[in-house]
């Protein structure tokens, strides 16, 4: 494993290996992929708020995919409470890193598993992704 520092967690290859699994609709993986960038930063509140709302949020992808959807609005819903705490603070770190503010990633965990994505048979191999929007770091100097 390699150890990342908070500061440079947000732009590291497992977090943007996380947004790609994410985006791709391997929730599970990239709920594998940001696991330990949220047990690193112990020293910083923010980032393991943001990071275990994005694990949340990958957890209700695999519960809406299993058709359980009890439990989608659950992991979804204690997505939102954390992006919501982080709603008032600066994070601009943040949205550059997916491309949205907490606030607006708060809003598409509540209404994934209320408006959820229609599934489609998925081709072998390849699994669909459940939610309407995706995540879209900003490019260095935007």
């Amino acid at each position: 494993m390699t150890v990342v520092a908070v500061e440079e967690s947000l732009s590291s290859n497992g977090f943007r290996w996380g947004i790609d699994l994410f985006n791709h609709g391997y929730y599970w993986e990239a709920h594998e992929a940001w696991e330990p960038l949220w047990h690193a930063a112990k020293q910083s509140i923010q980032h393991r708020l943001f990071f275990k709302g994005l694990i949340l949020l990958a957890a209700a992808g695999v519960k809406m995919r299993e058709g359980k959807r009890v439990a989608a609005a659950r992991h979804a819903g204690r997505a939102a409470a954390l992006f919501r705490r982080l709603a008032p603070l600066p994070s601009r770190p943040f949205e550059a890193a997916v491309g949205m503010t907490p606030a607006a990633l708060a809003v598409h965990a509540e209404t994934a598993t209320t408006f959820p994505a229609a599934l489609r048979e998925p081709m072998p191999g390849q699994p669909e992704p459940v939610f309407d929007f995706i995540l879209a770091p900003k490019s260095e100097g935007v």
